[in-house]
């Protein structure tokens, strides 16, 4: 009689060998992928944020019409609401501010809270991205 796997040295049982087998290729995988560098994400530049981010429903041009928000083309040191022949929500005639870097980081994080009744959907929660925005802000000014 035919013994199966009869050149079996050791006497381990086929599954045992396989299991051993693939325990082996995993950290030969596993230890591929921990020596492997990684390119670095590219973070998009201000702009390009911007205009994914805000663009559909702002401007931040100078000769630049509103859209569904106002132009924010100078907004820093602009007070809250002025911008001229823009139809602003109820919320923004209570607002006695002049937006500065820290009232705009406030406002991307959750305009609500800055601006009770103010009708924006956005808000970003990550920090690089609202700083990255609110530099692109700055530089149109």
């Amino acid at each position: 009689m035919r013994r199966p796997f009869a050149n079996q040295q050791s006497g381990a049982k086929p599954a045992g060998r396989l299991a051993l087998g693939m325990a082996l290729a995993w950290l030969c995988v596993a230890g591929a992928r921990a020596q492997m560098t990684l390119p670095e994400e590219e973070k998009p530049d201000p702009a390009s944020l911007f205009a994914n981010q805000c663009g559909t429903c702002h401007v931040a041009q100078k000769i630049d019409e509103a859209r569904q928000g106002p132009n924010l083309f100078g907004v820093l040191g602009r007070r809250a609401g002025s911008y001229p022949g823009f139809g602003y929500s109820p919320g923004f005639a209570k607002a006695a501010f002049t937006w500065d870097e820290a009232r705009l980081d406030a406002w991307l994080t959750n305009p609500q809270a800055v601006i009770p009744g103010a009708v924006m959907l956005y808000h970003q929660d990550d920090p690089d991205v609202r700083r990255a925005i609110i530099s692109y802000l700055k530089e149109q000014h």
